[in-house]
């Protein structure tokens, strides 16, 4: 393969973070990862949604923790020190995202990303964007954008 011919290659590659929640596979987006920390426990934020854990300080930064089991609809467990909080940034906000871990870093051809089947009873709420089998695993997409609601869409 020529030089031009391996950049056009690498281009339709995605590069995913690859994480489990609530026994389950997931993964984003690794250009919308900023950090991957240790857990932390975070302050309760009075009136918040219930899959929102508190905030904590990231360097001067207030930083909401969502926690992922509960915004995907997957029973939720206490957090312990073996969690990993992933912090993304989407739209203009950054997050930490609680999971039970991290697993691996994935450059996966676009060509063996497929659509989620039509089969969620909430079409308003679909947080998967693809889904990919790497290894006999089904590894799902999240979409961040739907997963996170856009806090200044929610404040006005």
């Amino acid at each position: 393969m020529t030089e031009r011919g391996a950049q056009i290659a690498d281009a339709t590659e995605r590069e995913l973070l690859s994480f489990r929640v609530g026994g389950q596979e997931y993964c984003v987006d690794i250009m919308s990862v900023r950090e991957i920390r240790g857990w932390t426990r975070p302050t309760p934020v009075p009136r918040s949604e219930l899959w929102i854990r508190g905030v904590i300080n990231l360097r001067g930064t207030v930083l909401p923790i969502v926690d992922l089991a509960g915004r995907l609809g997957i029973a939720v467990e206490d957090a312990s020190e073996r969690n990993v909080i992933i912090v993304v940034h989407v739209r203009r906000q950054t997050v930490g995202l609680l999971v039970d871990a991290v697993s691996d870093i994935l450059a996966i051809p676009e060509s063996e990303m497929r659509p989620q089947p039509d089969v969620t009873s909430n079409t308003n709420e679909t947080f998967i964007k693809a889904l990919t089998i790497i290894d006999d695993r089904m590894l799902r997409v999240l979409d961040l954008e739907a997963v996170l609601p856009d806090s200044t869409r929610d404040a006005a």
